[in-house]
């Protein structure tokens, strides 16, 4: 397994309206994203727990793509931006 590109971004929402209205805009996402972006191989929104305002926020592409959405929402972000070496996935050699 050695290749996908994959954002890994720590959300930090300024409240818990923020937070509500982000996890709105991503179940309206998913739609377009399964329908439309056949590129896409994974696109995750992780809960922290006891920390009510954050999120975590996992996208796996099949090559270096699409990072650029929701930002209006945030007080900070922190991007990982992975390649994978190995491991068990969908993505093929």
């Amino acid at each position: 397994m050695t290749n996908g590109f994959g954002p890994m971004v720590s959300f930090e929402f300024r409240d818990d309206e923020a937070a509500a209205a982000f996890d709105d805009l991503v179940e309206q996402t998913l739609a377009g994203t399964r329908a439309l972006e056949p590129g896409t191989l994974a696109y995750v929104v992780h809960a922290v727990r006891d920390e009510p305002n954050v999120r975590v926020f996992y996208e796996l592409y099949a090559d270096p793509d699409v990072f650029d959405r929701h930002e209006q929402y945030l007080s900070g972000v922190d991007v990982t931006f992975l390649s994978a070496t190995a491991g068990k996935g969908p993505v093929t050699a």
